[in-house]
């Protein structure tokens, strides 16, 4: 099975297809730049997706759905948003399809069903949503208002990378508005903390907390915050966003509330989302040559069982052991399946299983009954052991969570040594061609210069982390002076 898995030494980004490809979670599509989500890929998704619901329903935000279609006034009306997204816009134009009577059996557009203003497919939907808040919001009792939406949303890419970049994708966006500055820009730190905590304790993948240069902030905002994690490349990814917008939607889309004086003020705004590019940074940041490397607690199976036996008996006697522990299981809340299918061989199966990244593997021979053990295998470390029957649902219960944590324990610990101060300009530019990752180095704190080093070396600021400590120096490219280092790496 790994024979079919380029390594990721050869081809880092071929590895990665293919265990998108063959680990069963995505497939390409008939449609340009997008992709189908298999059912084990979408089963990934609904369990991330399932528990940061949870967390937002828990910080008092409820779900709500806007429209897919953007009038072009209403997306246009937030300049800087309608430029930052302009490029990557989807326009719908008409509103029909006729018979071409030129040719019978083929469609062509109805140039009398043109419609009177275009229709944007939402990159993101600030423009349709504040246009509603405006009916929602009169008084500053109506505030603060905590929406969030479950959606798709296009932005149409050239280069496309399944999970990380495509044309259309699954993600969430927050949308928030409130009485005060202080209130909008607590609730964008909070939104970053639940992602840092999501990305951290459920998927593994350990983040650095930070803020956005203006070069790199969300059109429309005023800041950004952002986590950022490390591949096992060296390159950086963005794994979520969380936007103070200040008053520019309230002023473009003109919502007021009359405040507690009676005094008519404008609302202040929060944004914020991941996507399902959180998969590919799953993918990324934990697998191997063999497959997939999933995290116990979103993965979609946490255990399965192999039966080994010849003949009916066999089968029958660790069948009604199996079932037992399956019930055992099921009551500790984990997820396993019994593959007793006889279409293919215990081996095969074990190669399938790890492919799949899943966490536990149970092997259980007519031998291995008649001395009441099974054979456990953790996806992690690929080490096996055999354990007791007695007892081994606990056994696998603790065994997950010492999995989840040393996952966890290794993408952080290969994090902390891809990040690496650089002094000089020749130094840095060594870095990045040889070691990657993270690098800290003084920047002085303009746009030119940091365009300047992107041109030179694709390396962008990815952020300015949030517990920085102060320290005076010189810019690596200018020389000009710094009051603080910044993350720079190359990214996805």
């Amino acid at each position: 099975m790994s024979k079919e898995i380029t390594s990721r030494a050869q081809d880092y980004s071929q590895w990665y297809n293919d265990l998108i490809i063959k680990g069963g979670l995505a497939d390409y599509s008939a449609v340009r730049g997008c992709m189908v989500i298999k059912p084990y890929g979408f089963a990934l998704w609904e369990n991330m997706r399932d528990v940061m619901d949870r967390m937002f329903k828990e910080t008092g935000h409820q779900n709500a759905y806007f429209p897919l279609f953007i009038p072009k006034s209403l997306f246009e009306a937030e300049e800087k948003n309608a430029e930052g997204f302009a490029k990557e816009c989807a326009v719908v134009t008409h509103y029909r399809l006729k018979t071409d009577p030129a040719n019978k059996g083929k469609l062509i557009v109805d140039p009398e069903a043109k419609l009177e203003e275009e229709l944007v497919v939402r990159p993101t939907s600030e423009a349709i949503i504040w246009n509603t808040y405006k009916t929602w919001i009169q008084s500053y009792r109506d505030l603060p208002i905590l929406v969030n939406q479950w959606a798709n949303v296009v932005r149409w890419e050239m280069r496309t990378r399944l999970f990380l970049r495509t044309a259309e994708f699954l993600w969430q966006e927050g949308h928030t508005a409130h009485a005060t500055k202080e209130e909008a820009v607590e609730e964008t730190v909070k939104m970053l903390n639940v992602y840092a905590d999501f990305v951290e304790n459920w998927m593994a993948v350990p983040v650095i907390k930070g803020v956005k240069t203006p070069n790199e902030r969300f059109a429309g905002a005023e800041d950004t915050y952002c986590i950022e994690a490390m591949m096992q490349d060296g390159k950086a990814l963005q794994a979520g966003t969380s936007h103070f917008l200040g008053q520019n939607f309230a002023k473009a889309f003109d919502v007021k509330f009359s405040d507690k004086n009676n005094k008519l003020e404008y609302v202040w705004a929060t944004s914020w989302g991941v996507s399902t590019r959180l998969i590919g940074a799953l993918v990324m940041a934990h697998s191997d040559d063999s497959g997939l490397v999933l995290p116990p607690r979103i993965a979609p199976l946490q255990v399965v069982i192999v039966p080994i036996f010849k003949g009916e008996e066999q089968k029958a006697q660790i069948d009604a052991r199996v079932h037992q522990l399956m019930k055992e299981l099921k009551a500790l809340g984990i997820s396993v399946k019994y593959d007793d299918s006889d279409n293919s061989r215990p081996g095969w199966k074990f190669a399938e299983y790890e492919l799949k990244g899943v966490p536990v593997r149970v092997a259980i021979g007519a031998r291995d009954l008649e001395n009441n053990v099974a054979e456990i295998a953790r996806r992690d470390t690929k080490e096996k052991n055999t354990v007791s029957l007695e007892g081994l649902s606990n056994y696998i219960q603790n065994l997950l969570e010492e999995i989840q944590q040393n996952i966890y324990n290794r993408a952080k610990q290969f994090r902390d040594e891809h990040i690496t101060p650089a002094n000089s300009w020749d130094e840095f530019v060594q870095l990045l061609d040889t070691k990657g990752g993270f690098i800290a180095a003084h920047w002085d704190g303009t746009a030119e210069t940091e365009d300047k080093i992107k041109e030179l070396t694709k390396a962008t600021i990815r952020c300015i982390p949030l517990d920085n400590q102060p320290e005076a120096g010189v810019c690596i490219l200018t020389g000009k002076p710094s009051a603080q280092r910044v993350l720079f790496a190359r990214a996805y």
